[in-house]
C-alpha cells in the first residue's frame, strides 16, 4: 500500500455539518438512494474525461474503456464504487467535498423548514448527492487521481461525517475515484451481491457506462471448485443511452430515474418527453419539466441548460443555446448528429444547425407544456406555482412563440375570486361580453389591492372579467404584449375608458350631460391641484368611489415605478389625471362648497384618498393625517 503524505485534517463548512446531519437522519426511508447518487456521479466524472480528452486525448493515459466497477466486502462490511472518470486533484477534493454547492449553500440552508420529509426533498436541488454515502456509511474513504496528473498525486479523503475530514497524497496508478463505504451496523444488507445488483438495476439501468459487478459463482460449484473459479465480471445494467432506445421499450421508472441520475433530483418529474427526429436535422432529445423549482429559479446567469451529446458522445453538461432563457427549469438531454464534434460554445453560437435545433426543442418544450395544461389540468397548476413568472419573460423574449407562450399564461381575475392564477386567455375571451373587444387587466402590489381598485366598479356592474395582475414582472411583460386572438389589451388604470359597444346610446349621453354640468368644479380643481395632476375630468368607471388616479397610457405604472425606484434606478417624472365620480355625494358637497380654504382641504384628501385606493404611497402623510382630522372635527361639532 502506498505511504500517504501531506497528511492533514480539515474542518467542514458548518453548513456541511447541518447537511451531514439532515442526511443521516431524514432519509432513512430511501437510504437505497445512495448508490444511484454515487453511480450518477461516477458517470459523470466519465463524460468530464471524454469532454476533456477531445483537445487532450492523453487523457485516456491509454485505457480509454470508461466503466463503473461496484464490488463489496461482506466480511469488511464495506460497498466500493470505482471509475476511472476525470478524478480529482487535491484542491478538487478540498472544494468539492468539504463545501457544498458554494453558491446554493445559504439558500439551501434558508429554505430547511424543521420537516423531515420536506428538507429531504431539497436535497436534490442543491448538488450534494455525493453526502448521501453517510445515510449508510459510518466512515467514507475517497482515493481519486486526477487524469493526466503523476501517478505519485493521487488524494486520499476520509470522513467520519462530523466535523471534519482527512487528507492525505498517496500514489495512485490509475485515474480515476474510488470511493469506500464502511458500512453501519444494521445496513450489512447492501453488502451484498444480489442487493447490489438490484438496486443498480433498479436506480442505474440507464446509465450510458456499463456498470461491472463480479459475477457469482456458477451454480454447482461447490467447495476447491469455487475458490479455484477465476472471478468473472458482468455488466449488470443496459449500458444503453436511454434516449437512444425506442419510447415503447422504456416504463415511466425508467423515465423518472433516468431524470433523477442528470439533474439530482431527489423528486419525480412532473412530465417529460421523448422525441427521435431524422431528416436534414437528425436529433433526438428527452426533455423534462421539474416538480420543484431550483433555488437559483431567479438567477438569469446561474448555469443552465440541457446535457449535449454528438453522436452519443459526451460534449458539454449545460449547453444553454438550446432553450431561451425563460425555459431555463426544462432538464434533459440532446444527442444531435448534425453539429461537428470540435465545437466550442463560440461555435455553437454561431452554427446555423444550433439556430435549427434550438427553434425545434423550444417548440417541443412549448408543446410539452400545452399537452400537460391540456391533460391534467391540476399538474399544470402545480407546474405554474413553481414556473409561471418565469415563463411570462417568454412572450418580450421570443417573439416567434409568442403566442405559444400566451396561450401557456395563467392569471388571477374578478372572475376567479381568487389568488390563484388559473384563468387563461382562452377562458378570458370565451367569457367576453357581447361587444366588448378588449382584453381588460389591472396590475397591483398584491391581490387585494387589485381585486379592490376603485377602477373596477364600472367592471363589475356591467358583469366584464378583468385579470388581475400582481407578480413583479408583470407590468414590464404586459408592455411588450399588444393583443391575441385579435382582442387588445387594455390596462384599466391608463387612459380614458372606452367600453365600446357594451355601452349603450343612451348610458354614453348620460356621462356627457354629467361632464357638462360639472365644468365649473373641474376648473376649480384643475387650480387647487395645480402641478399634482396632468388633467382633471369626469368619469363613468366609478360607481362607489369618490374619484381615482388614471395614468396616461404610454406611463410606467406604480409597480414598475417602485421596483426601479428600489434598484436604483432612474423613472420618469409622470402626473396622474384626477378622474371623479359625478354620482358620488363627496364630489356633489366639493362642488357645493364655497369656502375656497374647506374646498382646497376637502379636494387634497379625496385626491390623496385615491392615491392610497390605487396602492400609491402619499408623499406627506402627515398632512394628509392633518386635513383628515380636521374635517372629522369639524363634523362632529
Amino acid at each position: 500500500m502506498s505511504i500517504e503524505t501531506q497528511k492533514e485534517t480539515l474542518g467542514f463548512q458548518t453548513e456541511v455539518k447541518q447537511l451531514l446531519h439532515l442526511m443521516i437522519h431524514s432519509l432513512y426511508s430511501n437510504k437505497e438512494i445512495f448508490l444511484r447518487e454515487l453511480i450518477s456521479n461516477a458517470s459523470d466524472a466519465a463524460e468530464k474525461l471524454r469532454f476533456e480528452a477531445l483537445s487532450n486525448a492523453d487523457l485516456y493515459e491509454n485505457n480509454g474503456d470508461l466503466k463503473i466497477r461496484v464490488s463489496f466486502d461482506e466480511d469488511a462490511k464495506t460497498v466500493t464504487i470505482e471509475d476511472n472518470g476525470i478524478g480529482m486533484s487535491r484542491q478538487d477534493v478540498i472544494e468539492h467535498l468539504g463545501t457544498i454547492a458554494k453558491s446554493g449553500t445559504s439558500s439551501f440552508l434558508s429554505q430547511l423548514t424543521g420537516d423531515q420529509k420536506k428538507d429531504s426533498q431539497l436535497i436534490g436541488q442543491f448538488g450534494v448527492g455525493f453526502y448521501s454515502a453517510f445515510i449508510v456509511a459510518d466512515r467514507v474513504d475517497v482515493f481519486t487521481r486526477r487524469a493526466g496528473a503523476p501517478v505519485a498525486e493521487g488524494v486520499h479523503w476520509s470522513s467520519a461525517g462530523e466535523g471534519e475530514f482527512s487528507i492525505a497524497t498517496l500514489e495512485k496508478p490509475e485515474r480515476g475515484t474510488r470511493i469506500v463505504l464502511h458500512l453501519k451496523e444494521g445496513e450489512e444488507e447492501f453488502a451484498n451481491g444480489w442487493r447490489l445488483r438490484a438496486l443498480v438495476r433498479k436506480y442505474s439501468d440507464h446509465i450510458a457506462l456499463p456498470v461491472i459487478m463480479q459475477k457469482d459463482a456458477e451454480e454447482g460449484e461447490e467447495g476447491e471448485e469455487k475458490a479455484k473459479a477465476e472471478p468473472k465480471d458482468e455488466t449488470v445494467n443496459s449500458a444503453t443511452a436511454l434516449w437512444t432506445r425506442a419510447k415503447n421499450e422504456i416504463s415511466d421508472e425508467e423515465y423518472r430515474e433516468f431524470y433523477k441520475h442528470i439533474s439530482h433530483d431527489f423528486g419525480d418529474p412532473l412530465s417529460w418527453s421523448h422525441s427521435k427526429v431524422e431528416g436534414n436535422l437528425e436529433y433526438s432529445s428527452l426533455l423534462y419539466v421539474p416538480e420543484k423549482a431550483p433555488f437559483d429559479l431567479w438567477n438569469r446567469e446561474a448555469p443552465r441548460g440541457l446535457k449535449l451529446y454528438i453522436q452519443r458522445v459526451f460534449i458539454m453538461d449545460q449547453a444553454d443555446e438550446f432553450l431561451p432563457l425563460y425555459l431555463r427549469f426544462i432538464k434533459g438531454v440532446v444527442d444531435s448528429s448534425n453539429l461537428s464534434l470540435n465545437v466550442s460554445r463560440e461555435i455553437l453560437q454561431k452554427d446555423p444547425q444550433v439556430d435549427k435545433l434550438r427553434a425545434a426543442l423550444t417548440k417541443r418544450a412549448l408543446d410539452m407544456l400545452a399537452k400537460l395544461a391540456k391533460n391534467d389540468a391540476e399538474k399544470y397548476q402545480a407546474f405554474w406555482k413553481e414556473f409561471g413568472q418565469v415563463l411570462k419573460e417568454g412572450p418580450a423574449e421570443d417573439h416567434g412563440n409568442r403566442e405559444k407562450v400566451l396561450k401557456l399564461l395563467r392569471f388571477a381575475s374578478t372572475q376567479s375570486g381568487s389568488a390563484e392564477q388559473t384563468v387563461g386567455l382562452d377562458d378570458y375571451i370565451s367569457r367576453m361580453q357581447e361587444g366588448q373587444e378588449k382584453i381588460y387587466y389591472v396590475v397591483a402590489d398584491s391581490f387585494n389591492t387589485a381585486k379592490n381598485s376603485p377602477h373596477l366598479e364600472i367592471f363589475r356592474k356591467k358583469g366584464i372579467e378583468v385579470l388581475l395582475l400582481t407578480d413583479r414582472v408583470d407590468e414590464w411583460m404586459m408592455s411588450h404584449l399588444f393583443d391575441y386572438e385579435g382582442k387588445s389589451f387594455q390596462d384599466v388604470t391608463k387612459g380614458e375608458l372606452d367600453l365600446g359597444e357594451v355601452e349603450n346610446e343612451e348610458e354614453k349621453k348620460a356621462q356627457e350631460e354629467s361632464a357638462k354640468e360639472l365644468e365649473g368644479l373641474v376648473e376649480r380643481l384643475k387650480t387647487t391641484l395645480g402641478d399634482k395632476v396632468a388633467d382633471v375630468r369626469i368619469t363613468h368607471r366609478l360607481t362607489d368611489s369618490p374619484a381615482c388616479l388614471v395614468l396616461g397610457d404610454y406611463d410606467m405604472g406604480a409597480q414598475m415605478r417602485r421596483i426601479m425606484e428600489a434598484a436604483g434606478q432612474p423613472v420618469p417624472e409622470t402626473k396622474p389625471t384626477f378622474e371623479l365620480n359625478p354620482a358620488h355625494p363627496l364630489i356633489s358637497k366639493l362642488d357645493q362648497e364655497v369656502d375656497e380654504d374647506r374646498f382646497g382641504e376637502l379636494a387634497l384628501v379625496i385626491f390623496d384618498q385615491a392615491d392610497l385606493a390605487a396602492g400609491g404611497q402619499l408623499d406627506d402623510p402627515a398632512a394628509y393625517v392633518s386635513r383628515l382630522n380636521k374635517l372629522l372635527l369639524e363634523l362632529s361639532q
